[in-house]
């Protein structure tokens, strides 16, 4: 200023204020007015055509349920229901899954103890009323050890558990494989890694 000299700019100091001098990513086009973003996102509270938009509604209900289906043969995180989604509920899914687990067979020992409750001889019903005791305390030992399995590879894996995730794999041990929501991914003894 006031008479020194300036030096010559660099090559990259030039580069550099020209790209300056050009405008940054603007709007390119100007802020639309409050009245028309407000008429813009105005529909009415009741549709015109009531009965057509309860069809419409009916329609993609229908769609959504029969994605929601199809996720649970298939697996599809994206239409599985809320309890299912995840990366935890999928590795608990496929441990419990790829694991014997006693509780499953709960249900179709209960139905027999329940045809063989009918036999009329008081030592066989009591040799059966004490083998379903033990068959339930089993069961129970199996899940409390399918439990701690769980949250010990979850806290592994994952670092933090969720909320509930133990709890989903000890119920659906306790669920007939092929009864299973989501459908089983995978084999017996093919433990997830």
């Amino acid at each position: 200023m006031f008479g020194r000299k300036k030096e010559a700019p660099t090559p990259q100091e030039s580069i550099d204020q020209a790209t300056a001098a050009q405008p940054r990513d603007g709007k390119g086009a100007p802020t639309p007015r409050r009245k028309d973003q407000e008429a813009a996102r105005k529909r009415p509270l009741v549709p015109n055509d009531r009965k057509a938009a309860r069809d419409a509604n009916r329609i993609a209900q229908a769609d959504q349920r029969l994605k929601m289906r199809e996720a649970m043969n298939t697996g599809d995180e994206r239409y599985l229901p809320f309890r299912d989604k995840g990366p935890q509920k999928r590795f608990i899914r496929d441990f419990v899954d790829a694991r014997w687990v006693l509780g499953e067979f709960l249900i179709v020992f209960a139905l027999i103890f329940v045809i063989l409750s009918f036999v009329r001889d008081l030592n066989v019903q009591a040799f059966i009323l004490v083998g379903f005791w033990v068959l339930l305390g089993l069961v129970a030992v199996d899940a409390i050890i399918l439990g701690r399995q769980l949250k010990k590879r979850l806290a592994a894996k994952f670092g933090e558990v969720e909320r509930g995730a133990v709890w989903y794999g000890v119920m659906r041990g306790l669920q007939l494989r092929r009864m299973r929501l989501p459908k089983p991914q995978v084999k017996r003894g093919q433990y997830p890694s």
